[in-house]
């Protein structure tokens, strides 16, 4: 995942809203959202060269997803950091315990931040900081810094979401995320990735012959315990390869 905006809203009709764009290489194998045979209250998408997935949510109200840190010079990692939205998912650890179990771990992977939640409390790790953080209610963005880091794609589809609260649909949600405009040079970040790279990622939704947005995804959770996610899929250059519904 590279870009997660999310309302959080305990005691709400619809806790929580989330809009997600996972960005990679085309040619990395991958499944799109579905229910797991192995596990089956998992539904999420399936990373088939590491095993593990971006987002997805599982049992007794478990959402978790992921984005990466970008940082051209960290070293290379020991384990992908998609096992850790997976582990969750699966898992029955509480949130507490799970927790703690990845920050202790946290050195084996590369830069990540790390959202898990359920029906109570929603958390947010990143793995350059020191200790997770319980989120209050309000809306938020992720992308690859920091949580809320205001880069330009990050504010325009967090300002986008808060705009739909009202009646957050999926479709409207996949708007959110369809969103191809890049940003203007003067404000881009310097993440040390160049100024072509950084303008062809400073967009909401990445379309390039071999790197861009693979899967938007809508997530809406009831009160009630019912959710209802959309997922689209794309190819090279932004083509459309299929969409997925669950209802649950």
């Amino acid at each position: 995942m590279c870009l997660i905006v999310f309302a959080w809203r305990p005691g709400h009709a619809q806790p929580l809203i989330v809009a997600a764009n996972r960005d990679e290489f085309y040619a990395r194998p991958s499944l799109p959202l579905a229910q797991w045979p192995e596990s089956p209250h998992v539904h999420a998408g399936r990373d088939l060269e590491a095993g593990g997935t971006w987002l997805g949510i599982g049992a007794n109200g478990r959402f978790a997803a992921l984005t990466n840190i970008r940082d051209p010079h960290q070293p290379p990692a020991r384990k992908s950091r998609g096992e850790l939205v997976a582990g969750f998912l699966t898992g029955e650890q509480s949130l507490e315990d799970y927790l703690a179990e990845v920050v202790g771990r946290s050195p084996d992977y590369a830069g990540f931040n790390l959202l898990l939640g359920n029906t109570h409390e929603l958390w947010h790790f990143n793995a350059r900081s020191s200790e997770p953080v319980m989120l209050q209610p309000g809306v938020y963005g992720l992308s690859n810094a920091g949580l809320d880091t205001p880069w330009p794609k990050l504010l325009k589809a967090r300002a986008a979401l808060s705009a739909v609260l009202d009646d957050p649909q999926p479709q409207r949600l996949l708007e959110i995320l369809a969103d191809a405009q890049t940003a203007p040079f003067a404000e881009l970040p310097d993440t040390g990735v160049g100024l072509a790279t950084e303008t062809l990622l400073s967009s909401v939704f990445i379309a390039s012959q071999s790197y861009g947005t693979r899967a938007s995804t809508a997530l809406v959770v009831r009160a009630d315990g019912g959710r209802w996610m959309v997922e689209r899929s794309f190819g090279p250059f932004g083509g459309r390869l299929g969409e997925v519904e669950i209802i649950i």
